[in-house]
């Protein structure tokens, strides 16, 4: 049994060789206490300033691939292997982990991966806990760390050919280790996405020139099993390849074959939104090349029951990316995401 240790931000230990276990306490806000943020980090002898890897589980609450993978990991990795440093953070987002929620909906209400803003947790009108994590990350984790692995999966919002992902960046340098870092997640598509969004943790990593892979490794709010495998041998892989971690890996899966897609979901016409609120029908499955205007799903409204059902057409020649999970869809909700294949 691990005697965690209950930490402030401030009194980390992120530079002493060794394995430290910490609960790193944030004020609640609606009881007389404090969240516990479960992190381990380990240090190693060839540990440098500023270098090391940090991967995150349950950015949102009912994404549950990221957490399993870093718990069995916690495990799994010898202190006598370590070179570098190694930060593993299970849970990042308690309050949403606790409600099984995608936003911590019995705290805050905000989306952490939104949350990477400025003022985040210093500003009193953006000071609650969501935004004081995302401070946290910032001020204690990033000086800390050069590669960065945030593990998602589409929750109950969308199910998804299983992806690594990052987005564009204009450093062709840090995008070229992007993507060999992504291809080890062995996943069948890489995706490059788009970085209008405002907020993201992985935007924010990346704009500080930090290697940073995202994930979509199931979906449902559920465990999928091979996501897991991607995700632990994507973690590793990284640990391994960026000299953090003793050892040598193996490519698996699609990374083996040869068989990864890289695909770019970047332009508007990658997304179809419900023209209004119904219940959809997947007709093809995700993964699938498809091409421009073909029907991938149908939106029927049962309020018309006489009438045909509303095509949802490819905006382009491509692969299915991602498919609305719950039948029930609201007007505006992307129920269609296919990617342009650029790789």
């Amino acid at each position: 049994m691990i005697d965690r240790i209950v930490s402030t931000p401030e009194d980390l230990d992120l530079v002493s060789l060794g394995r430290r276990d910490y609960w790193v306490c944030l004020e609640h806000d609606s009881i007389w206490g404090e969240w516990h943020v479960p992190l381990t980090v380990w240090v190693g002898p060839e540990a440098e300033d500023g270098k090391g890897m940090v991967a995150f589980g349950s950015n949102h609450g009912n994404e549950y691939e990221g957490p399993v993978v870093i718990k069995g990991l916690l495990g799994e990795i010898e202190e006598s292997a370590v070179r570098g440093r190694i930060i593993l953070v299970p849970v990042l987002n308690p309050p949403a982990f606790r409600s099984a929620t995608r936003e911590s909906v019995l705290e805050d209400g905000v989306n952490l991966n939104r949350a990477f803003v400025e003022g985040a947790g210093v500003d009193p009108a953006i000071s609650g806990i969501t935004h004081r994590i995302a401070r946290f990350v910032r001020e204690f984790i990033w000086p800390s760390v050069h590669v960065v692995i945030d593990l998602h999966a589409g929750g109950e919002v969308a199910r998804f050919d299983l992806a690594a992902s990052y987005h564009q960046v204009e450093d062709a340098g840090q995008a070229e280790l992007m993507l060999e870092t992504a291809k080890w997640f062995a996943t069948p598509l890489i995706m490059v996405y788009q970085d209008r969004t405002p907020g993201l943790l992985p935007s924010d990593s990346e704009r500080l020139g930090k290697i940073t892979i995202g994930t979509e490794l199931g979906w449902g709010a559920a465990v999928n099993p091979t996501g897991v495998r991607f995700g632990r041998q994507g973690v590793l892989a990284a640990a391994i390849n960026h000299g953090q971690l003793e050892g040598s890996i193996k490519p698996i899966a699609h990374h083996a074959s040869g068989e990864q897609k890289v695909i770019e979901m970047i332009d508007r016409e990658c997304f179809s939104p419900a023209p209004w609120p119904g219940i959809y029908e997947p007709v093809l499955e995700c993964g699938q090349v498809v091409e421009k205007g073909e029907v991938v799903g149908l939106l029927h409204d049962f309020h018309r029951l006489d009438e045909a059902p509303h095509p949802v057409r490819a905006g382009l020649d491509g692969v299915v990316v991602a498919q609305a999970w719950k039948a029930k869809v609201e007007q505006g909700q992307h129920v269609l995401v296919v990617g342009r294949q650029v790789g």
